[in-house]
């Protein structure tokens, strides 16, 4: 009997200070990942530009585009020429005044399947991002591909339990989180192996809660003063890292996955089946004083 495998693409890149640039490096990362035989190809988060969100700053408005709009629609072509799966990051222009941080799904045929808007907006410093970004406002979602379900997440999403299961229960067998995340200089020395371990732990225990795969793709380089640690990986549904990137090179983390082990796992460890649900409506009401 034949195994279901599916083979995912992660493209972790440093970026250029002009859009045109990093369409043009990844639409090549894309083409070189689809050549290395991935099914499914992810970028970072915002990967048309650089990280702007270190500051606050009105002109960085203009670098946002409609969807669909030319980006979606080369990306478009781009899948059906290659027959792959696309998950990419946008700045999205809404309306007017009106902005989201989000990824769409693009299906093998060039279908677009859809979008998502990240529902959890970071407020830190060298993390302006609320400043940018307004909520999502389209619930979790999964599409299903041709190769796979997947669901999509972004960055700081990767945070929050709830995000991870409700995307999960809606059938995803493959989490993706498109990134952008890394140290600030004064606090490298003393926390930044901490932060990283933190990552990385909290994504490898959705795996695991929620019997699928976890992909995560950050970037890499030097903006302004933060310091993106790349490290993008893919890991089980027992948590384990099965694929991972460097800390500082542009590559293509390429991984072929059994598509199986979702159902083996959650038959061995059938934590969907044992959850109470009637005793979590306090999730809804309850505040930290």
């Amino acid at each position: 009997m034949s195994t279901r495998k599916v083979t995912l693409g992660l493209i972790q890149t440093r970026s250029f200070p002009h859009p045109q640039e990093n369409l043009e490096h990844t639409f090549m990362k894309i083409r070189s990942a689809a050549e290395e035989g991935a099914q499914i190809i992810c970028t970072q988060e915002m990967f048309t530009t650089e990280y702007f969100c270190i500051t606050q700053d009105v002109r960085n408005f203009d670098l946002a585009e409609t969807i669909p709009g030319p980006t979606t629609e080369r990306l478009c072509s781009l899948a059906k020429e290659l027959q792959v799966v696309i998950v990419a990051a946008l700045f999205e222009k809404r309306a007017a005044g009106l902005y989201h941080n989000t990824a769409v799904v693009i299906d093998a045929d060039g279908t677009l399947l859809g979008k998502y808007r990240k529902m959890h907006i970071p407020q830190d410093p060298g993390f302006e991002e609320k400043f940018y970004f307004t909520p999502g406002d389209l619930g979790f979602k999964v599409w299903n591909t041709r190769y796979a379900k997947i669901g999509v997440l972004i960055c700081w999403d990767q945070w929050y339990p709830e995000a991870a299961r409700l995307t999960a229960l809606r059938g995803a067998e493959i989490l993706i989180y498109p990134t952008a995340i890394g140290w600030l200089p004064e606090e490298k020395e003393e926390l930044g192996k901490a932060q990283h371990c933190a990552w990385e732990t909290v994504q490898r225990g959705h795996a695991v809660a929620n019997g699928c795969y976890v992909a995560a793709i950050n970037r890499i380089g030097k903006e302004a003063d933060t310091e993106f640690w790349g490290q993008s990986f893919i890991a089980n549904p027992y948590g384990e890292i099965i694929a991972k990137a460097s800390s500082t090179v542009s590559e293509n983390l390429i991984h072929c996955c059994d598509m199986e082990l979702p159902e083996k796992f959650r038959r061995i460890w059938p934590f969907y089946r044992d959850r109470r649900v009637d005793a979590y409506s306090d999730l809804t009401r309850i505040c930290i004083d």
